[in-house]
């Protein structure tokens, strides 16, 4: 069986169906390059809409998180705040329910070596933990970006996540309705964009602390 983190694809089968092939961590890192200050900003959103299992994704937190160590490495509570500003700022579709799901299970894994290399032990990694794992269910998401529907036939929705001191506001847009108006690089969901029409969030949430976003649903 292929490691479909390093191999281009995982079947001949799905190459064939869906044209399903990978990026080589070549050209990931130097994609990521040309974006180099925007990768190493812990708020700056990213969207990638044929996620794959998260090559990009993956490359991306890791430089995010890299930066957190550096900035909040000497502090538990806020290095926890801003790892888990740095998760909640990427975002990612894939038709296939397979990479969506191994794609939160890889930059889950990114997030708890990070955090495990910087606090070996913590009495709120765990409470921390629930609240990474749930942002990427919210934000890693199986669907097709084409016609903008989960797997469900449902609109895809997409959270966004803004910090206020230690608590998190969470509100909810779907894809569709971003999409409207503005182009990929102009949502204000994923880009800082000044005097631009923000959507009308179809839910939002009363702010909440950090560590417990988790309970919000």
């Amino acid at each position: 069986m292929n490691d479909s983190k390093n191999s281009q694809i995982k079947s001949k089968e799905r190459v064939a169906e869906r044209g399903e092939v990978f990026t080589n961590e070549r050209e990931v890192k130097a994609m990521c390059d040309l974006v180099k200050d925007e990768t190493e900003r812990i708020d700056s959103r990213f969207l990638e809409p044929a996620c794959g299992n998260g090559n990009f994704l993956a490359e991306i937190l890791t430089r995010k998180l890299a930066v957190v160590e550096k900035s909040y490495g000497k502090n538990l509570a806020d290095y926890e705040k801003y790892s888990l500003v740095a998760v909640s700022s990427i975002y990612g579709v894939d038709i296939m329910a397979d990479n969506a799901e191994e794609c939160r299970e890889r930059m889950l894994s990114i997030w708890e070596t990070a955090y495990k290399k910087m606090f070996k032990s913590s009495p709120t990694f765990d409470e921390c933990k629930k609240a990474a794992t749930f942002i990427l269910s919210r934000n890693i998401l199986c669907g097709d970006a084409l016609t903008l529907l989960d797997d469900k036939g449902e609109p895809i929705v997409f959270s966004e996540w803004s910090l206020v001191g230690n608590n998190v506001k969470r509100r909810d847009f779907t894809l569709a309705n971003l999409l409207q108006t503005q182009s990929y690089y102009e949502l204000p969901l994923f880009e800082d964009v000044e005097d631009v029409a923000i959507p009308r969030p179809v839910k939002e949430f009363a702010p909440i602390h950090f560590r417990k976003v988790y309970q919000d649903e």
